[in-house]
Order: C-alpha cells, then structure tokens, then sequence
C-alpha cells in the first residue's frame, strides 16, 4: 500500500465556511465531530457554531441534535447556514429531510468532496449569487477569510477603484449576505483561485502589468471612469521597484527560488521573480491542481502538484532553493533558507495590520520584503546564499 502523504491545505468543508462566515448575517453551523468544528474556527479566526455530534448521534443519528443547534440561534436575525463534514456524509443520514421543515441554508461539503476551492465554490453556488443592472461599479473577488492577504487585498483594490472614480459593487466573500443578490454587472479579482464567476469579469490585480491591463478595460467600459491616476501611479511604482531590484543584482546573484501556493500566487511570485530579480524558478509546487493558466506549457515554469507535505520535502531537498515561499509548513522544511510567507499557516509572528498582495501597493509589498529577505540572508550566511 503507498504511503499516505500528509495533507496541508484544507478541504472543502473548511473551504465552505471560508466562503459562508466572509458575510456579515450569515451565522454558520458545522455539522460534525469537535475536531471538525475546532479546525476551521482556528484556521478562519471566525466565529462558528457547531453541532458536536459524539459517539450516540453516530450510531442512533443527529437529527435532534442539529435541530436543537438550530432552535437555539432562531433568535438572531442572521440566516443559518449548516455545513456537513466527513462523518454524517459517510453515514447516509438525510440531512435535507431532517431540515425540511427548517429555515436553513444546507451546503452539502465534506471535506473528502474536494479541497477548500472546491467547497468556496460550493458554498457560493448554494447562495446563489446574481447581478442586477441597476447596481453601479465593480465587484471584487478572490476574497477568502484563510487567505492572510484578504483584508488588505480588498483594501488595496477599493482604493484603486476609488481613484479611478467607480463605485466597488459587491465583494465576494467579505460583505453583507443581502448583497450576494445585489452584485453589479462586472468584476475584478484579487485571487484567481476563489473566482466568484458572477458578472463580466475584466481582470485581474496581481502585479503592474496585470493591473494596467485590467484598468485599461476599466476605462473602455465605464465611460465616467479616470483611470489615468491608477496607470500613473502603476507605472512610476514599477519605476521604483526596477531600480531597487537593479540595485541589488549589481552586488549579488539572482537568487534561486522554490514557491509553493494556490495557482494563482504562485503564477505571480513567479512572474514577479523572474522579471525585476531576473531569479531562477526551480520549481512551483501548487496545493491545488494546476489549471490551463499556471501548467509549464503556458508559463514555461516546472509546476506540479504538492498538496502534501512528503511532496514539498522532496521537491525542496532536490532543488536546494536559495530563497522558499509558502508557509510554515515549507519552512519547517527549509533547513534555514530564505523564506517568505505566501500562503497559510503563517505561524510564529504576530499579524494585526491587513497585508496585501493585490494591487500595486500588494506589488511593493512583495518585492521589498523579498529584497530585505535576500540582503539579509546574504548578510547573516554569506557562504550559503548568493
């Protein structure tokens, strides 16, 4: 029998709540066990509910235990929402029949379903967004509640809608429940991994050539928009970055590089690297499986899919990478080398201010950390680095 790798990226019912607990009115129930209860709640740093089912309701069943969940949060205003796990799927309960009487939202998404991209889709899907025409601006997407980035990245890309004179639209997953129905026409991405799929999307922020482009289709369609200030701001920024990058190649080496994250970072991290530090990009080990966007025959990086932790081991060990980016679980495996958080768990730091990635500040962001990784992996291992 082959060895079961350790996984490291959530699964769908994580994922699933990801999505429901981004909008404020939505109370969200975990059906399952306390492990699966406890999990999302420390991941998500959100407030959940959950029915602890235990050894009785896995043999004589959990209808009355999640309609006494249920009775006792009638009394909010917000809707319910429950999430099945793992066990009462395997057991074949009738969950739709158990809540038939109830006025609840049921998204039906363990976690062997998929990975947690699956289950944000899921959960999506069962709220059913829609667009109305009369809804001005532009929606953001690729908000997800695990993603260390979210909050600055809407921050970020709400600034720049601001500056370009159009209204923000709904944000997918981080506004009020009412607004899921109430989205406007058209949409920008901040994560191409959590793609809501409601209205004309233009585009996405990740990095100054793709938010030049997206801008530009902005300006085509809104014709009361000025994008001229986001273009300016996008083209002096990258100005700054090139020359600080420049800098630091004229005293040492590109750095090697080892990234592992969705697809979507990844291909950014990537691109980013490889343009202004001119570095090598030994390899990108996705968590999720790589899509037409992100696959070697279209970005003409070494991608494969290392959703566990083995895989990462092995792929770092063989390629020996200067510099790594992922989370703490890649820099456990590290052996001292430079790193840089991409993706979570990003534990042993605090982290109170909301961080981006998106955006042209997420750009700036990123390239000057890295930069300040390199000089100080330079710096502190001049014999190992560089």
């Amino acid at each position: 029998m082959p060895e079961c790798d350790k996984p490291i990226w959530p699964c769908a019912m994580t994922g699933a709540a990801a999505c429901l607990a981004g909008f404020e009115g939505i109370t969200v129930v975990i059906h399952g066990s306390s492990g699966c209860y406890y999990y999302p709640t420390t991941f998500l740093h959100a407030p959940l509910e959950g029915t602890f089912i235990l050894e009785n309701e896995v043999i004589f069943g959990s209808d009355e235990r999640i309609r006494e969940v249920i009775d006792g949060l009638e009394g909010t205003s917000n809707r319910i929402a429950i999430i099945t796990t793992c066990i009462p799927a395997l057991l074949g309960e009738d969950i739709p029949s158990m809540l038939a009487s109830q006025d609840v939202l049921l998204v039906d998404s363990p976690g062997f379903s998929g990975d947690a991209e699956a289950g944000y889709r899921k959960a999506l899907e069962c709220l059913t967004p829609s667009v109305n025409p009369e809804t001005p601006g532009i929606n953001i997407d690729g908000a997800c509640l695990f993603d260390p980035f979210y909050r600055g990245n809407v921050r970020e890309i709400r600034r720049l809608l601001a500056m370009a004179a159009v209204p923000v639209g709904t944000v997918f997953c981080a506004d009020r429940a009412d607004n899921v129905s109430d989205a406007a026409l058209h949409t920008i991405g901040t994560n191409g991994d959590f793609r809501s799929g409601v209205g004309e999307y233009l585009g996405g922020t990740l990095g100054f050539d793709e938010i030049v482009r997206t801008f530009e289709i902005i300006g085509r369609k809104f014709e009361d928009s000025d994008i001229d200030p986001v273009i300016r701001e996008a083209e002096g920024e990258e100005e700054r970055v090139m020359a600080a990058c420049d800098k630091f190649l004229r005293r040492s080496d590109p750095p090697t590089v080892a990234i592992f994250s969705g697809c979507s970072y990844a291909l950014f991290a990537a691109r980013t690297l490889k343009n202004y530090l001119d570095a090598e990009i030994l390899c990108i080990g996705t968590r999720n499986e790589p899509d037409a966007v992100v696959s070697p025959a279209g970005t003409g990086f070494p991608v494969v899919h290392a959703p566990g932790m083995n895989r990462v081991k092995s792929l770092i060990d063989t390629y020996r990478p200067d510099l790594v980016l992922g989370s703490s679980f890649e820099q456990s495996v590290s052996r001292g080398r430079g790193f840089y958080g991409l993706i979570p768990p990003i534990r042993g730091r605090v982290q109170l201010a909301p961080h981006t990635i998106a955006g042209i500040s997420g750009s700036l962001s990123f390239i000057e950390d890295l930069l300040n990784e390199c000089r100080d992996r330079k710096k502190n291992h001049p014999q190992k680095l560089f």
